[in-house]
Formats: structure tokens, sequence, C-alpha cells
């Protein structure tokens, strides 16, 4: 069993963060303050500060598309990629990678899914049928 990551991002608006990670995302929200609120990241402890977004322009190039070199993520079961890209495409979330299959009968073949919170943080979501793919060569 893997332990729980801590991760913590910037944001501008901290109702802006709630609704879409609270109520789009479906992270439950444990503590919060003024100034952070701590999400259930899928199990992890992820954390939304006040503060000036990260900003990033550099993207590099992967199997066609541009991927913002700063973004966070999960890696989730199948059934339940499909269900949050869904989700997601029923919130009129704009992609910045459309959900797709990444390398398509490869090693490593993956669903992957970039979009931005509203504090424009990239993310990317993804998963694998095969998880011993994850870092597969």
């Amino acid at each position: 069993m893997l332990t729980p990551f801590h991760l913590a991002v910037p944001v501008d608006d901290l109702d802006a963060a709630r609704q879409f990670y609270g109520e789009i995302m479906g992270c439950p929200e444990g503590r919060s303050s003024d100034k952070w609120i701590d999400f259930n990241f899928f199990g992890h402890q992820f954390v939304v500060h006040k503060g000036k977004p990260l900003t990033d322009a550099d993207h590099n190039g992967v199997d066609g598309d541009a991927v913002p070199s700063f973004h966070y993520g999960m890696i989730l079961e199948w059934d339940d990629w499909h269900v949050l890209a869904t989700k997601l495409a029923k919130a009129d979330v704009e992609f910045i990678i459309e959900p797709k299959i990444r390398f398509e009968g490869e090693v490593g073949e993956q669903a992957t899914m970039f979009f931005t919170d509203p504090a424009g943080n990239a993310l990317e979501m993804k998963s694998f049928k095969d998880f011993s793919q994850i870092f597969a060569k």
C-alpha cells in the first residue's frame, strides 16, 4: 500500500477552488481557514493556499501533445478515470488536452487528460488498464 502524499498549490480565489475541487472534482473538504483549504484528493492530502498562482508557459512535446511542464494529478482506476472525464465534460471544464489514449499499443499505454483549475494550475488525470505499466520502459 502506498502512503499518501501531501501537495500544496497557490490559488487566487479560495471559493472558486472550493467549488472546483470540492464540487466538480468530488474531493471532500477537510480542515480550512481563511488562507487555505485541505482536500482529500483521492486519498492524498491536497491543500490550496491563498496566494499568487503559478504561471507556466513551458510545455514539452509528448506523443504529439504540448504537455505543461508543471502539472500534478492522479493515476485512477480505469473506470474511475472514464467517470471523471465524463463528469468534467458535463461541467464544461475546458481541456488543455482532451481525454484520450496515449501510447496506444505501446509500453506505457495510458488514458490521459489535462485541464486547469480556476487559478490556472494544470492537472493531469491518467489511468492504466495494467498498473504494472506505470514505470515500464
